[in-house]
């Protein structure tokens, strides 16, 4: 289907993005910055980038959605808006992990340059020092499990000793740069960004066209941790 078109939800962290894609590019686009704003914009943001289509919901060839890590709200916000338009439209369902949306966005930072043996490291804020992450070679491949992981000196330390160049994105990669050496800092790319509706088309269109597709009624998003709700001040008084 060469004039295949996919829906792109990206709520996995603060920020919020929808996209419509083909295969040469992305062809309608709404993000906004304000955080914490999936409820209020995510389903006007789909509805805008259809009007500007011209289409429905129906005509798309599928929906993909970021599955996480990242936000326990933000992903329960765009895993059910995703599943509920995938059902009513009769299209398949995508998941894109957040990590998986992150490193083609590191690598599209760093294209052009000369960086000899490259890793690409997503890093999804997960408070303190700690950072959901994984590994990826220079070719968006995950190369490792995505895992928590909390940032010292040492992190990374068989990484830095194997590549030329690191590449750390996400909002939790400049939280790592104080406590690297010198010498790990001259390998060190910092990409400080949060995940793009428009880095998951690559991985969106490989999955369909593998057929890789999620069941709507049992997908859920993947938290890599569980959610505990704060316990309010007022109930312990």
């Amino acid at each position: 289907m060469d004039n295949a078109l996919i829906l792109l939800l990206e709520s996995s962290c603060n920020e919020c993005s929808v996209a419509v894609a083909g295969r040469d590019g992305i062809v309608a686009l709404r993000h906004t910055q304000e955080p914490r704003a999936h409820a209020s914009k995510l389903a006007l943001f789909i509805q805008e980038v259809l009007q500007e289509l011209g289409i429905d919901a129906s005509e798309l060839c599928a929906v993909a959605v970021s599955s996480g890590p990242g936000s326990y709200t933000g992903l329960r916000v765009g895993v059910s808006t995703a599943k509920a338009i995938a059902w009513a439209s009769k299209i398949p369902l995508i998941a894109v992990e957040t990590t998986d949306i992150l490193a083609q966005m590191g690598l599209d930072a760093v294209e052009g340059r000369e960086n000899g043996r490259l890793l690409v490291v997503p890093m999804i804020d997960a408070r303190r020092m700690e950072v959901y992450t994984a590994l990826y070679d220079s070719d968006a491949a995950r190369i490792s499990e995505i895992s928590p992981v909390i940032l010292d000196g040492d992190s990374f330390k068989e990484e830095f000793a194997s590549y030329d160049t690191l590449v750390f994105v996400g909002d939790g990669a400049e939280k790592f740069k104080p406590v690297l050496s010198e010498d790990k800092l001259a390998k060190s790319v910092f990409v400080n960004a949060c995940p793009s509706a428009c880095a998951m088309r690559k991985r969106a269109f490989e999955r369909f066209d593998a057929s890789r597709f999620e069941d709507y009624a049992y997908f859920e998003p993947f938290y890599l941790k569980d959610f505990v709700a704060g316990v309010s001040k007022k109930k312990l008084f």
